[in-house]
C-alpha cells in the first residue's frame, strides 16, 4: 500500500513527541572537555550515541509515542533502523534515522547504498521506507538539542543521484524538504533508481579505463 502524506505527518508527530520527551541531551560533563566542543561539534561525532538513544527509547516504550511496536532489523547493515507499527497506519513504516547539524548549508548527502535500496524494494515492493532526519544544535555545556525532525519517504526524493565514486551511495540535497516531494510509486522509484545506478556504473567504468 502506498504511503500517504497523512502517514508521513503521523510519523513526524511520533518523532516530535520523542524529541519533547528527550529534551536537552547531556553528552559529556563539561569538565571533560575544558575547551568545549571544538572539532567534536559535528553530527557524526556524537550521532551514533544519539541514534542509539532514539532507537532504544522507541523500542522500550513505543506506547509513549503512540506506537504499537518498534522493531529493529536482524542485521545492522541494512537500509532501515526500525520498523514502526502505528494504530492509525495499516502497514509498517520502515525508517532510516539520520542527523543534520543546524546551520549547515544544503549539500548532497548520503542516503543509503543504492544497491541496498534496490534489493530492499525488489524484495519488499509494497514497503514504505522513510528517511527521518534529526536536526541537531550543539550547546556550549556539552549538550545537544534536537531542533526539528524531517520525514521524507525515500521514494519521494525529488533528486535521485547515485555517486559512482562514493561506494555507490544514493545521494540527495532535498531529503529534508517534503514540499519538494515527487510522489512516486515504489515501482516508479525502483525504475529511476535502476537508471541512476546504471549511469553511475558507466561513469565508474569510463574512469577506470
Amino acid at each position: 500500500m502506498a504511503i500517504t502524506l497523512q502517514d508521513v505527518n503521523i510519523i513526524k508527530n511520533v518523532m516530535n513527541s520523542l524529541v519533547d520527551r528527550l529534551g536537552v541531551i547531556q553528552i559529556l560533563q563539561p569538565e571533560l572537555l575544558p575547551y568545549g566542543w571544538r572539532k567534536a561539534a559535528k553530527g557524526r561525532t556524537v550521532w551514533r550515541l544519539l541514534e542509539e538513544i532514539i532507537v532504544q527509547n522507541l523500542m522500550c516504550n513505543p506506547q509513549n509515542y503512540g506506537l504499537v511496536r518498534a522493531d529493529p532489523p536482524c542485521s545492522e547493515v541494512g537500509v532501515w533502523d526500525l520498523k514502526l507499527t502505528h494504530p492509525q497506519i495499516s502497514y509498517p513504516i520502515y525508517i532510516n534515522i539520520k542527523s543534520a547539524t543546524s546551520g549547515n548549508k544544503n549539500s548532497k548527502d548520503d542516503i543509503s547504498k543504492a544497491i541496498g535500496l534496490h534489493d530492499f524494494f525488489t524484495q519488499n515492493i509494497e514497503a514504505s521506507l522513510c528517511i527521518v532526519t534529526f536536526n541537531l544544535k550543539f550547546l556550549p555545556v556539552m549538550q545537544v538539542k534536537i531542533l526539528d525532525v524531517f520525514v521524507m519517504p525515500v521514494t519521494w526524493l525529488p533528486d535521485i543521484y547515485v555517486n559512482p565514486s562514493n561506494n555507490g551511495n544514493l545521494q540527495s540535497s532535498h531529503y529534508k524538504d517534503i514540499d519538494l516531494r515527487i510522489m512516486r510509486s515504489n515501482n516508479q522509484f525502483l525504475s529511476e533508481l535502476n537508471f541512476a545506478i546504471n549511469i553511475a556504473n558507466q561513469k565508474k567504468l569510463r574512469k577506470e579505463v
